[in-house]
């Protein structure tokens, strides 16, 4: 099993929309570690770290969202940024 780590920027209606608490809650039931938070242009970055298939399934999530959130874009870069002991929300960037 292939670990991996993804670095993503979510654009839209993603901030007052429980984006990062959904993040957290979906990242935790995949098994991945990482972490979430808003930014103050708007969107919500994110670093996701784990098996390459619970990756992928958490990027195609992410561009669904909660269902008060609208996903304009989903950004996606390799990251080379070592994985946390679990999956948490960070202070807004």
């Amino acid at each position: 099993m292939q670990m991996i780590a993804r670095h993503l920027v979510v654009h839209g209606r993603v901030q007052g929309v429980f984006y990062r608490g959904w993040s957290v809650e979906t990242a935790r039931r995949l098994g991945l570690t990482g972490w979430v938070r808003n930014r103050r242009d708007g969107t919500v970055e994110m670093m996701v770290a784990g098996p390459e298939d619970a990756v992928a399934a958490m990027i195609a999530r992410c561009r669904e969202g909660p269902s008060a959130a609208r996903v304009d874009r989903v950004d996606v870069a390799e990251s080379v940024e070592e994985a946390l002991a679990g999956f948490e929300a960070r202070p807004t960037l």
